[in-house]
């Protein structure tokens, strides 16, 4: 039999609103994913929910993802709690954080320099998954874990390795993999580099790469605007670099 739970105050139902909070998803080492889609593109990329929780009205999508023995049913009013979204969706899996990948195993990717938007950060996780870039380089950003990061992944971000070390660090393990600084301006256009063995550097949305780690990178790299626009987003500058590192 599924169980039931209806208290606000259950443990288990405290412990997953605690999971909203960075501090408490790096001392427990889980994390939230939230909706059908979301958990499913987890689950299938081979990472078992620790729990799932359902209401009622989902139960049947809820079983199509997991064995009964992992889901919890919970009416509206608790779901509305343990869910960060406006609109809860029915459907929300606590999974546990992966270890964090040996250094010597980083390969082509992005690195997310002081990427401090969700929305901009799970954008780029995604498209990193979708373009095949497996490794993504976390650097001073807002955690990677956050529900919003996740939901912006659709899932994705269990598709890639994530690291999350300092610029030293990756400027001591890069290797031979060079690495290029996407620049609104004054950089080599991406027809004039060898881009699909490369580290694309995405920097913050107000303040870009720091200039210290502008200069530790092999090149600059600038997308060609037509239109004669300042610059873009840095989601959509980063996926565009990517999809030209991938079709390249």
């Amino acid at each position: 039999m599924i169980p039931t739970i209806t208290s606000l105050t259950n443990p288990l139902i405290k412990q997953v609103v605690q999971l909203h909070s960075s501090k408490y998803r790096s001392k427990l080492q889980k994390f939230i994913a939230q909706g059908f889609r979301t958990i499913f593109t987890i689950i299938k990329s081979g990472t078992q929910p620790i729990t799932l929780f359902t209401t009622e009205e989902f139960l049947y999508d809820a079983q199509q993802l997991v064995d009964e023995t992992l889901i919890v049913i919970v009416p509206q009013y608790v779901m509305d709690k343990i869910s960060t979204a406006v609109s809860a969706s029915g459907l929300l899996a606590v999974f546990s954080i992966p270890e964090q990948p040996a250094l010597d195993t980083l390969q082509a990717g992005i690195v997310l320099a002081k990427i401090t938007d969700p929305g901009n950060m799970g954008t780029l996780i995604r498209t990193a998954a979708a373009m095949n870039k497996k490794s993504v380089m976390c650097i001073e950003t807002v955690d990677p874990w956050n529900p919003k990061v996740v939901q912006a992944t659709v899932g994705a971000i269990s598709m890639v390795s994530l690291f999350c070390i300092t610029w030293d660090t990756l400027i001591l393990h890069k290797k031979n993999i060079p690495l290029y600084a996407l620049m609104p301006s004054e950089g080599k256009s991406p027809h004039s580099l060898t881009m699909h063995n490369s580290l694309i550097v995405v920097g913050s949305e107000s303040h870009g790469i720091p200039d210290d780690w502008v200069d530790q990178c092999d090149e600059k790299l600038t997308l060609p605007m037509p239109g004669n626009f300042e610059s873009l987003n840095a989601a959509v500058a980063g996926s565009i670099a990517l999809y030209l590192a991938a079709t390249q």
